[in-house]
């Protein structure tokens, strides 16, 4: 079967982002041109690839518009010098005075921008060990999901808290995604309890490939977090995934397995349109 099925190899760039942005656009360069030496066809990087930095001030002093951010510039002519589709998981824009998008980026083969897609949850959270983050201060988020055509499939873009919305992952499933894109910069405490099981309940519930780049370590700015960067198969096999230092994983992709997965268990062919739950201290029986 899977012989008339096209296979690729994707990678997954893990980085520890800090504070300098140039020195991140030459890390993420070197594990990127690290990836296609190894034969990655589709890369892909993690959240905040370009900048890690939670103060306004600090993070509204170094980013700019889209059209003037050199790690863009820098990635998408990288693309094109490797000839691979190059999926940046985030790079904070500038789109307001006082707001900023936490933007993916789909690159071509040569160097064009495909689609963009700005993370639609914003990580407003206390986590009650002294973490707490108030993501929609700094950040505008999203209105709509995106869908891109690889040469393989389609591909549904997602960063990070994301995750924890099955119904954004049906809803591209159903859209035509054959792969799913998570990037994502986990904390320790959540990603030690949920990375890992909520990575493969999103491929398994959708028939698709998880594709999961992630932060790892403690960074300048003192934040830690959790690496272990994935590749998730639609029947929820990890077929590759990376400890918690930067690095690249690779694993070979075989679209027959989306095929095999959806025929196994076809459960998005069994949707239903339901009511609203039935409320006993409002309804009447």
């Amino acid at each position: 079967m899977s012989d008339t099925f096209p296979k690729f190899t994707a990678a997954c760039v893990q980085m520890r982002t800090g504070k300098d942005i140039d020195h991140n656009i030459e890390a993420a360069s070197a594990f990127i041109r690290e990836a296609a030496a190894r034969g990655a066809q589709f890369i892909a990087t993690p959240e905040t690839t370009s900048l890690m930095e939670l103060g306004a001030k600090k993070l509204f002093a170094n980013i700019v518009e889209e059209k003037d951010d050199r790690a863009l510039k820098a990635f998408r002519a990288l693309a094109a010098e490797l000839d691979v589709h190059l999926l940046i998981g985030s790079l904070a824009v500038r789109v307001a005075a006082d707001k900023a998008a936490n933007r993916s980026f789909l690159i071509s083969g040569q160097g064009k921008v495909i689609v963009r897609y700005d993370k639609i949850h914003m990580f407003d959270v206390d986590l009650g060990n002294g973490e707490t983050y108030a993501e929609s201060k700094n950040y505008q988020p999203g209105e709509r999901t995106v869908l891109a055509t690889l040469p393989w499939g389609k591909i549904g873009l997602t960063v990070c808290y994301d995750l924890r919305f099955p119904h954004l992952y049906r809803q591209l499933a159903h859209a035509g995604a054959s792969f799913l894109s998570v990037p994502s910069a986990f904390t320790q405490q959540t990603g030690e309890a949920h990375w890992e099981v909520l990575l493969r309940a999103r491929a398994i519930e959708t028939g698709c490939f998880v594709f999961a780049p992630a932060q790892g370590g403690v960074h300048e700015n003192g934040r830690e977090t959790f690496g272990h960067s994935m590749i998730v198969d639609p029947w929820g096999v990890v077929l590759a995934q990376a400890d918690q230092d930067p690095c690249v994983v690779t694993a070979e992709i075989d679209l027959a397995k989306v095929h095999e997965a959806r025929a196994k268990v076809p459960s998005l062919t069994h949707d239903r349109a339901i009511l609203a739950p039935f409320n006993s201290d409002k309804d009447q029986v």
